[in-house]
């Protein structure tokens, strides 16, 4: 089967269309035919060797597909199904194993575009949105990227709680498409401080949560937008990683600080379930509508990492086979 490598760390040039065998499913595995493969920062992170990875590796984590092939002991998915699952290695490939706790099934009437594009970023916004900070009707949120992948989806799920919604971009293009997925306001902020619309958008009060996934470049002025005891939720760094943090600067305000991870908050089977369930579940209905803004073949791998590390693309990136 065709795959992409990486033997050792570095830029995207790193990673290398190969031919490989097709993996067997061991012991509570399934073998799946992979449609489309989600493209994210944190692979570019692995790729980088920001995040620690044994090499040789196939990069991805997150894919949709057919069951082709159940492994010992599996129950409750068959071969010709429609599956869907993030958190297993390997999705930049046209074959995959994933063990069978993590697979979802996808529904009758989504793609696998779809299921692919809502998978990773749709569970984060549920996350953002519903628990690391449970977003009240009527509060004022800053969201950072907002015409990403998960900024879009975190803005929908930011209005369906009630929330008045301030988001940033990089652009014009990216402010449309921000202000079309229901954004009150969106700050350009190459060109006017976020931090002040932020003030004058609260009475000078402050907010009370920031949803921060670009890092070193928003880090500090995002601190300087809470209110007191607001919260500063800091789950991505595109930009970079934040500056080691002396924690008496949290004194202003008595803030608080949070660096959350997808992992945490799909630790039972159960809640992994009931938040697809959600995600999907609105997908389905057209309450949340998913913006698929680039997709590549899987030998343009290197190409769609450039893009989505050079702030060139929106809404979800997505590899297809």
């Amino acid at each position: 089967m065709r795959a992409i490598q990486v033997t050792k760390t570095g830029g995207p040039e790193v990673m290398e269309l190969v031919d490989v065998p097709v993996p067997r499913p061991g012991a509570g595995e399934v073998l799946v035919k992979i449609e489309a493969s989600g493209v994210n920062f944190i692979d570019t992170y692995l790729r980088e060797g920001r995040y620690a990875a044994d090499l040789p590796f196939i990069p991805g984590q997150e894919a949709a597909g057919t069951v082709v092939e159940v492994g010992e002991g599996v129950s409750g998915f068959t071969v010709g199904e429609r599956v869907a699952w993030n958190g297993t290695r390997g999705t930049y490939a046209e074959f995959a194993c994933a063990p069978a706790a993590d697979l979802l099934k996808v529904p009758a009437g989504m793609s696998s575009d779809q299921a692919a594009a809502c998978l990773l970023q749709g569970l984060t916004a549920h996350y953002l949105a519903h628990d690391t900070h449970a977003i009240e009707a009527g509060e004022t949120v800053l969201i950072h990227a907002g015409a990403g992948g998960v900024g879009l989806l975190l803005t929908q799920m930011a209005k369906r709680l009630g929330a008045r919604v301030l988001t940033t971009v990089s652009s014009p293009q990216k402010a449309e498409l921000s202000m079309a997925t229901g954004a009150d306001k969106v700050i350009l902020y190459t060109v006017e401080s976020f931090v002040e619309e932020a003030k004058r958008q609260t009475g000078g009060d402050g907010l009370p949560v920031v949803y921060d996934s670009v890092g070193k470049t928003t880090f500090d002025d995002s601190l300087r937008c809470l209110r007191p005891r607001g919260l500063l939720v800091l789950y991505g760094a595109s930009s970079g990683a934040v500056p080691a943090l002396d924690p008496i600067r949290l004194m202003a305000g008595s803030v608080y600080l949070t660096r959350p991870t997808l992992k945490d908050y799909v630790r039972t089977r159960s809640e992994l379930e009931r938040r697809a369930a959600d995600v999907f579940g609105w997908v389905e209905s057209g309450d949340l509508r998913v913006w698929v803004g680039a997709s590549y073949e899987l030998g343009d791998a290197r190409q769609a990492h450039i893009d989505l590390a050079g702030r060139k693309t929106t809404g979800k990136v997505l590899l297809r086979m």
